[in-house]
Formats: C-alpha cells, structure tokens, sequence
C-alpha cells in the first residue's frame, strides 16, 4: 500500500491546489479499511466520522491525506507538546560565546584571510559544487499583499521584486565564476514553498522566464505539513473530508529536502557546499563566495552568518553555545546581566553580540544523514484559534480563544546536535548583508522603505568607493546598482569621475 500510495502524492498535491492532472487513485476497500484501523488504534478514529457523507472523490482525497500521516507519532508529539517535561530552568552560566577557532569576522579579519575564502568559494562555484536553497513559503499578508514575499516590490527605480534580485546575483556569481574557469558555472537553485505559495511561486518564475536563469536550473518544491492537534490531542477537522493542517516551520526544511527529491538532485550534480537563506532579505549575498570558502576551509557540516547585535535591548535571538553546544537562544531568553554582558578581551563590545540572521551553510555529507537525526528535532508549540468541524457533531466551530496547537520546527533545531568542532560562525556587516523586511509600510523598521533605502545606499557606497560622485537633493539618497552590473561592490570602475544624480538605477556599463 506504502508504494502505491507514494505514487500518487505528486498528482495528489497538485490536485489540491488545482493545477491540471489526472484524479487520485482512488484506494480499494482494504486499503481504506487498513488506514481507518490505524487510525483507530491510535485513538483517532474520529477523523473518519463523516466518511459515509462524502463524495467518492472527497473520500480518495481524505483517504491519502491521511496516507501522508503517521497517527502513532503524530500521537507522540501532541503529548509532548500538551505535556512538556518538567526541567530546570537553565541558568545563564550555561551560556558562552562560540570559542575564537569557530569565528571569524569580516570587520576585523585580515584582508588576506578574506581574499582567500573569495577565491577559494568562487573556485568552488566555478566547479558545480555550490547550491543555494531559499525559503519562501511566506505570504506577504503584513506587507498588504496575498502574494508569496519573493513577488513583493519593494519599490526600487527598477521595481525588481525579491525573487528577480537573488536570481540576478547568482546570474552574475555565476558569470564570475566562469571567467575564473573558462567553463560555463551552475548555481542550482531550490526554492522551498508552503501550499499556499507554491502554484503562485511558479507561475511568477514562469512569467518572468526564471528572471534569466536557465529553467532546468531552477526547483521549486514545498515543505510539509503537520495536522492542527486540539487541546485534547485530537486530530482536528478542517472540514468532513479534510483534516486541518500547518505548515511545519522553517526546520521542515530537511524532511523536505528528501521527500522533493533535492537531496537526490544534489547527489547527481555533484553538490558539496549549500547555502540557505531567508527570502525576506533584499541584502544576502546568494552563494557568497566568503561564506562558502570560511566553512569550507573550516571543514564544518553547519556554519551561520551573523551580525553584531546593536545594543543590549535589541530584540534578536543569539548565535552561542548553550552546555558546550551551538544554540540559537531567544533574546526573551536571555536576563538583563547576561544581555549587559561585555567581552573581557573586547570591553567596548558585548559578550554576546552575535544576531542571528538565519543565513546559513551546510556540507552535503550533512545533509546525507538527515534520516538519522531529522524525528530527533524538537517541536514548538503555537496555540492558535483554529476554525474547524465538530467530530461529535458536524457542526462548524469558530473558536474566540485558542482551541488547538500548530507544531512547526526551526531550522536551527538542529544546530545543538552538531559537534561543536563542525560547527562555526562569521560575522558579517549588517549595513551590506541583512535587511528582512518584516513590517506593513510606515513602519519604520523592517519595512519596504528601510529594504529600498538599504539597497539603495549600498550601491551609493559602492560607486563612490570606485571613484564617482553620487549627488543628492533633499531627501532622494543612494543609487540602485543592478546586480548584474555588480554582485558585491566590483567592477564599477567604468563609473569613475562620473556624477550621478539620486536617485538613480545602474543597470548596464556606459
């Protein structure tokens, strides 16, 4: 049943988002009776309380939604989630820098060290080694958009969305790479979605013809999903042929990468080095040839880019070792002398500064083994109002208070089970690399304005470090660089001497 049921998932998905393939499978009566015992067993045989309602097609969809869940575990997490474990609250001895041998820093290593890593990870993109993996399953709610965030403009002179500003840089990383080798480079690109974004996702990509990218090039796959769990730990009912269902969180990532089938993908390219980011930042570097020759020349299965974090009070979770193991802890986490803290060797400097801005690296012999530590990672809870049918009665429930859970994993869950020594961490100039866009307009932080003004006074530094002359008036400041013209900074010597009036866009050499 197992294999058959396997078949059909692809079509499945695609069904339920409408897109045009043929119909389910439709299961044999002792297949349906097989996976209602299961059920059953695990005390959740509710979930086909209304089966004798519904329309043949309405019971094949429930029948392999179902198929995709394992109910005894499903069990195991709702009683670990409704009944945590009593444990001593950490103290804020436990917690220490990452040690010197695991860091390094853009704003203070030796010119050397970096020229090193550059040519060392752009070597390595000349040789197909180097993939990168996006998450974007988020839509753009906050930002006043139903559209996936990657599709969001945010409002540069060129209206280049997200999606087409990451495309272009490895567009042009891959053009650097290739002068380097004289052979054609290739940076595959696995773009992670969540059901509500992947069709939209696709259909933007195709639009814009993979925003000069080659298609075959490009994967567009999407993260799983876990059932809402009541506060009972009943499996609950988004409607009678339907079980209510979340996505599972950022760290859904790993499953993801196996049951897509990318991890078999990597393999057959030939895959050695992956970089992972989020797709909210209009700054990240796409495959930064740094990043990649660091971790690299460390040797590491995991290594993360931070920032330094701006003060005591800032609001951001902290690269660290937490008992001797990397750990990502949540500034909510962290007391006010810990957060104070300065660093002995560096008084002007907290202790703990590096901010986690979820840009990370990862050896693909790590991700080789991700069936042997994956059901290990933690599930965090997230109490929600969740909409849903009545088991007892069929009735539709609109709760006022939160009735259920939504379990989701983060991608750093996995961080405490590396070896501190294949673990390590670069600090990286927020001004150049990290500028999430969080928030509806307006507000000040994190928002389309502070993404497009970011970008746009990047690329004023950038030209006038190559000897031009950026002229302002009044509040218009910065110029867009294309980045095609440009991936981090070089090659605009040609706009030496030249005056450019903000504000303005470089999208070709003239």
């Amino acid at each position: 049943m197992a294999a058959a049921i396997k078949e059909t998932v692809s079509n499945l998905v695609n069904k339920i988002h409408g897109q045009p393939e043929d119909a389910p499978r439709e299961p044999s009566a002792e297949e349906f009776q097989q996976l209602r015992q299961k059920y059953e067993a695990a005390n959740q045989g509710h979930v086909f309380a209304f089966i004798d309602e519904l329309k043949p097609l309405e019971k094949t969809l429930l029948f392999h939604q179902l198929a995709n869940f394992d109910p005894t575990r499903i069990n195991e997490l709702a009683d670990k989630a409704l009944n945590p474990s009593q444990t001593h609250e950490e103290s804020a001895a436990s917690l220490e820098p990452l040690p010197d041998v695991a860091t390094a820093s853009i704003l203070d290593s030796d010119p050397k060290d970096l020229q090193r890593w550059y040519d060392e990870g752009l070597q390595l993109v000349a040789d197909n080694k180097v993939a990168v993996v996006l998450m974007a399953g988020g839509q753009g709610t906050r930002l006043g958009s139903s559209a996936p965030k990657g599709c969001f403009d945010i409002g540069l002179p060129s209206h280049k969305p997200l999606f087409q500003i990451q495309a272009e840089r490895i567009v042009k990383l891959q053009q650097l790479a290739q002068k380097i080798s004289g052979k054609p480079a290739v940076i595959p690109w696995y773009v992670m979605t969540s059901g509500p974004t992947r069709k939209p996702t696709e259909q933007f990509f195709e639009q814009h013809n993979y925003f000069g990218l080659d298609k075959s090039n490009v994967s567009i796959f999407e993260q799983g999903v876990l059932p809402c769990i009541s506060n009972e730990g009943k499996i609950m009912l988004e409607s009678k042929s339907k079980v209510a269902v979340a996505p599972d969180g950022n760290g859904g990532i790993y499953q993801a990468l196996v049951t897509s089938g990318v991890r078999e993908d990597m393999r057959a390219r030939g895959i050695e080095h992956i970089h992972n980011y989020c797709v909210d930042n209009c700054l990240v570097k796409v495959a930064d040839p740094v990043f990649i020759g660091f971790a690299a020349s460390k040797k590491v299965d995991i290594a993360t880019k931070v920032v330094r974090k701006r003060n005591a009070t800032e609001s951001v979770g902290l690269i660290l070792q937490r008992n001797g193991k990397p750990d990502v802890v949540e500034y909510s986490e962290i007391d006010e002398a810990t957060a104070e803290a300065v660093d002995p060797k560096q008084p002007d400097l907290l202790k703990f500064r590096a901010a986690n801005i979820v840009n990370h690296y990862y050896s693909f012999k790590f991700f080789e083994s991700i069936e042997s530590w994956a059901h290990k990672m933690p599930h965090h809870v997230a109490r929600k109002k969740i909409p849903c049918i009545l088991a007892e009665s069929g009735e539709f429930y609109k709760p006022e208070k939160p009735n259920g859970i939504k379990l989701e994993q983060f991608v750093f869950d996995v961080f405490p089970m590396t070896p501190l020594e294949k673990f390590a961490c670069i600090e990286v100039r927020r001004e150049d690399e990290f500028s999430p866009l969080k928030n509806a307009r307006g507000t000040g932080v994190d928002d389309q304005d502070t993404s497009r003004q970011d970008i746009m006074s990047q690329g004023q530094r950038w030209i006038e470090k190559a000897g031009g002359v950026v002229v302002t008036d009044g509040e218009a400041v910065g110029v867009e660089v294309s980045p095609l013209i440009s991936y981090g900074g070089e090659g605009l010597e040609f706009l030496q001497g030249r005056e450019i009036k903000a504000p303005a866009v470089i999208e070709k050499e003239e």
